[in-house]
């Protein structure tokens, strides 16, 4: 009897030499051999599947330069976190496309800290541009990008740099104009509650009358992207395996969907269609089984998108700070991000590490956690307290200079 491997690479020669060259196609066999010796259609497909999109995903970081270094780093395996020491924008454009599941962070605010401030508001902006778009390149395609901002008052400096110039600035708005400019999907907007206002600023109790009265912002911002680079590549059949595919209406922006044409394929519609299905899909659909499941008080907690979290305590009762950083986020925040938009032992990545929570939550969730933080000299002694109290003083930190 034939392996199936080789039915569903019969079915698909045709596809297969439209998609590969000669050299990349006899590459692609090598790998899948050992399926010759498997019975079990579902393990072939199953198999097959994976090596295939593996293989797709490979020719395309081929298209690019990538840093053999800043590869090894953070592909190699080890039960600990990773910290790059660096300017994220030089990180990123030294790692390979598409070779990260999951991105979460908190920007540096605009002119919030001593050690981030810009000339004004647009060069700040710039900035996170060139980041955001590079975070494109190199996050997986159909992930997730969490990014928590706040809205905050300052001086923008395009029109006037005095106290007059001071105003509510909307960087949670800007941040979706440019994110959205840079090729992702604003998808949701969860408010983080921060609880009562702490702050007298703008009460202005002296004067109760129309037009004095505006309220302190108590919230921030956690928005959720979504990255689809439309890709045309055809994808196998989840039931046959075989690339006799027709391309399907698009199910969100950027997201193309297939629908199996080979008429032997082990599963029809009543009205005799073949399965429909995405690169989505089949990255998701095959990942439903209970390992993979999120505690439902968990999802409870996020079902409503205006969400309660109290800030980070840092400073002490002796004026000191515990965290050695003065702008950590609640781990709440990485954590929604890494159970609801990642699998175990996926890569989780930072581009702001700061106190490392989201590295953090990343290794308390079984997944690989890097954080990238520019300010090494200042910051390395807290952030190596911070994994060592939050992680056991036997976690192993593996730590990379950008050069």
């Amino acid at each position: 009897m034939k392996p199936y491997i080789d039915v569903i690479l019969e079915k698909s020669e045709k596809y297969l030499h439209e998609l590969f060259t000669d050299k990349q196609l006899k590459t692609l066999c090598s790998r899948i051999e050992y399926l010759k010796k498997e019975n079990d259609k579902n393990v072939v497909v199953n198999s097959w599947i994976k090596e295939y999109i593996k293989f797709v995903k490979e020719c395309y970081q081929s298209e690019t330069k990538s840093d053999a270094k800043t590869d090894k780093f953070l592909h190699k395996k080890d039960d600990g976190v990773k910290v790059i020491w660096g300017n994220c924008l030089s990180v990123l454009k030294k790692m390979k496309s598409e070779s990260i599941h999951l991105m979460v962070t908190s920007p540096p605010y605009y002119n919030a800290r001593e050690y981030s401030h810009w000339k004004n508001l647009n060069d700040y902006l710039e900035d996170m541009r060139q980041i955001i778009r590079e975070a494109y390149r190199v996050l997986d395609n159909h992930r997730v990008f969490v990014w928590n901002v706040g809205d905050i008052f300052d001086n923008d400096n395009l029109v006037v740099k005095s106290v007059w110039g001071k105003r509510r600035i909307p960087l949670g708005a800007y941040f979706i104009k440019i994110f959205e400019e840079e090729g992702f999907t604003f998808v949701d907007d969860f408010i983080w509650d921060k609880g009562e206002v702490q702050s007298e600023r703008q009460k202005n109790g002296d004067k109760p009358y129309p037009f004095y009265q505006y309220p302190m912002n108590c919230y921030e911002h956690i928005l959720i992207f979504h990255k689809h680079r439309l890709d045309y590549t055809r994808f196998p059949c989840p039931v046959c395996g075989c690339l006799q595919v027709n391309g399907n209406a698009f199910t969100e922006i950027g997201l193309k969907s297939w629908e199996c044409k080979n008429p032997d394929c082990f599963q029809r519609s009543a009205a005799n269609r073949g399965k429909r299905f995405s690169l989505k899909t089949l990255i998701t659909q095959s990942r439903q089984g209970e390992a993979f499941a999120i505690d439902l008080d968990f999802i409870k907690k996020y079902r409503r998108d205006v969400v309660k979290i109290s800030p980070v305590i840092k400073i002490n009762s002796k004026g000191e700070n515990t965290l050695g950083h003065t702008a950590p986020f609640p781990i709440d925040i990485p954590e929604l991000a890494i159970k609801f938009f990642s699998y175990p032992n996926e890569i989780v990545l930072d581009p702001f590490g700061g106190s490392m929570t989201s590295v953090i939550a990343a290794h308390q969730n079984n997944r690989i956690g890097v954080g990238i933080e520019l300010n090494k000299e200042m910051f390395r002694k807290s952030i190596i307290k911070n994994l060592n109290n939050n992680l056991g003083s036997k976690i192993k930190i593996s730590e990379l200079d950008d050069d």
